[in-house]
């Protein structure tokens, strides 16, 4: 993948310009931190997810899993590009919900020494084996929101998450779990789908079923909005905090494409109290609304992705502070 493809702006990405590659994606938000347990809210059904993932994974020996990693390739890469800008090697580094990978693949021994790749879903997490890593790997099969049942507190020098944590019922209370894992002066770095992820393909199932139904239903995850995730990190006793934003454009033939590759990505709803099905005429109706609304010239739709990059960092008394108010020395009128 370019450079350029991968600066830190508005991407677009053709499926019918790449056609062994697709992509895709979903998140969601929630209640007060808890570092042990998910909480009373729950959103999002686990084991349901759990399964989708195992058989998105298992279809086709992988294969159809792999035609639709390329939204997840992109955003990893462009974590890449921050991971590298911190100028440190780990010796280890926690992906957490890892998949197959997409992230440890890009890791090599000027980075890290070790991966360890922690994921809900074992068919994903298995899916490709050892020789495609350039560094050893150590493969986990646990829950995500029960992080400290399985990493030790202040054990983790580096914890990465690319596009995983939409899945997660309690953010605030993954995000305190993840800074007590890691030892002080460890570093977070993540990558979450933003609220304008697929709004599209919302839209467009929302008037079909107002039209046919009379009534919506949730079809797509709530998703993290962007001035939320500052908020949430500072909650979670991170400092030295960046936050900013990517937005992937992928171009499909039309809406069936897209819902059969987030089909198999494993990023079908798994809402609790969601339909089990969507009544063929209100899909028909929803298809012609995106391209109506949303069509490019050509005939194609476009699905977007809007990437929300956090970095977080875990107090220590050696990090570098700013300085008290008033005590600059440098006038800004003379810099502009």
């Amino acid at each position: 993948m370019s450079p350029s493809l991968l600066a830190r702006c508005s991407k677009s990405l053709s499926r019918n310009a790449v056609p062994c590659i697709r992509r895709l994606a979903s998140i969601s938000s929630s209640p007060s931190p808890n570092p042990t347990s998910v909480g009373p809210f729950q959103v999002f059904d686990r084991e349901a997810k759990r399964i989708q993932k195992d058989r998105a994974a298992s279809r086709d020996n992988g294969e159809r899993s792999r035609t639709v990693d390329y939204v997840r390739e992109s955003v990893a890469d462009s974590m890449m590009e921050r991971l590298l800008d911190i100028k440190r090697k780990f010796n280890t580094i926690l992906d957490l919900g890892s998949g197959p990978g997409h992230l440890s693949k890009m890791l090599d021994s000027s980075t890290t020494t070790k991966v360890i790749m922690l994921d809900s879903s074992e068919k994903s997490l298995h899916r490709d084996p050892d020789d495609e890593f350039e560094v050893e790997v150590e493969r986990i099969s646990a829950d995500e929101e029960n992080l400290l049942g399985t990493i030790p507190r202040n054990s983790q020098e580096a914890i990465v998450s690319c596009l995983s944590l939409h899945w997660v019922n309690d953010l605030p209370g993954v995000l305190v779990q993840v800074k007590e894992a890691l030892q002080p002066d460890g570093v977070f770095m993540g990558a979450l789908f933003g609220g304008d992820t697929l709004f599209e393909l919302r839209t467009s199932l929302q008037l079909a079923e107002l039209e046919r139904e009379g009534g919506i239903s949730p079809h797509i995850s709530p998703m993290t909005d962007t001035r939320d995730m500052s908020n949430l990190l500072g909650r979670a006793g991170f400092t030295l905090l960046t936050v900013d934003i990517d937005e992937v454009k992928v171009n499909y033939p039309s809406m069936w494409e897209l819902m059969e590759d987030l089909r198999d990505m494993g990023e079908s709803n798994a809402i609790i109290g969601r339909r089990n099905y969507i009544h063929r005429d209100t899909l028909a109706a929803a298809s012609a609304i995106y391209k109506e609304l949303h069509g490019n010239e050509d005939g194609s739709i476009p699905a977007t992705f809007q990437i929300i990059h956090v970095i977080g960092w875990k107090p220590a008394p050696t990090q570098p502070k700013a300085l008290e108010r008033g005590t600059g020395k440098t006038n800004l009128k003379e810099i502009l």
